[in-house]
């Protein structure tokens, strides 16, 4: 069975406890929760931090305290920075870089949120990829948009990203691309022909987190994308007990496909990162 990384986003910028309290917004919460996902199958955690007030936060110190506890308690799982713009300040965005975690998320162009413009001017993109190939850290390209591939392909054709980066479809947030599998298709066409080298995933949104899974599962993709960032139910009725629940659906869903989860150093064979120390 051809292995397959689960990326689990244990927390994000928007749900609180309010919405589902098995959201992990400490510290010790997150890592509690991680080593719970480690466990069910998951090889890459996607780390946000918040402040005590559970708004999003750059504090590099709580970023720290997540990548430290992670390492300790996860041998070998692939630590993944968000670099995200959502309820941060755009200067602060890159503060955790130094701590040079395995990967980092990348956002290539602006798009429309629900209630935001998430805004990625080309002056910052840079200044977050020149920052990742100084610090040695693989970015995880955010394609919100068509136009974001074309974005990363600058990226590589500046020196600023290796040809091999991996690339994340977002499908599902209101305003931006819409959770239809033909627009996959779409989307996925434009890679092959402009970034030949790249691994992929597919992330849905909410309700969409289970079918854009399975959308990619079935066009062979290199990881999925699970956890409380993007979804916190099971169905409609039900709120996730946690993200460790979670990474267990998508590990019987790799299976339905023939997959199964990466181990971390499959994982990071996969996507081409440096062993684990």
């Amino acid at each position: 069975m051809r292995p397959a990384v689960i990326a689990v986003a244990i927390t994000g910028s928007v749900p609180r406890k309010s919405d589902n309290p098995a959201l992990p917004v400490t510290p010790s919460e997150q890592i509690e929760s991680t080593h719970e996902a480690f466990e069910a199958g998951a090889s890459l955690v996607h780390i946000h931090v918040r402040n005590p007030d559970e708004t999003p936060s750059s504090d590099p110190d709580l970023f720290q305290a997540v990548q430290e506890g992670v390492t300790q308690h996860c041998p070998g799982m692939i630590i993944q920075f968000s670099t995200g713009g959502r309820g941060r300040d755009a200067n602060a965005r890159g503060s955790s870089l130094p701590l040079r975690p395995d990967m980092a998320s990348l956002s290539t162009g602006s798009v429309n949120f629900p209630t935001i413009v998430y805004e990625n001017s080309a002056s910052l993109v840079n200044t977050l990829a020149s920052s990742m190939r100084d610090h040695e850290i693989a970015p995880e390209i955010e394609i919100f948009d068509l136009s974001h591939l074309h974005g990363a392909r600058r990226l590589i054709e500046e020196g600023l990203i290796n040809d091999h980066p991996h690339v994340q479809f977002v499908l599902g947030v209101k305003n931006a691309m819409p959770a239809e599998e033909h627009l996959l298709d779409v989307l996925l066409a434009e890679k092959q022909r402009i970034l030949p080298h790249a691994t992929w995933t597919a992330a849905g949104i909410g309700k969409f987190q289970l079918p854009v899974m399975n959308w990619a599962l079935a066009r062979g993709a290199d990881a999925v994308r699970t956890g409380m960032e993007d979804n916190i139910r099971i169905n409609a009725n039900q709120l996730a007990s946690g993200n460790a629940e979670l990474v267990q659906i998508a590990a019987e869903t790799l299976a339905s496909h023939g997959r199964r989860p990466a181990t971390p150093a499959e994982a990071r064979q996969i996507l081409q990162l440096r062993k684990s120390a």
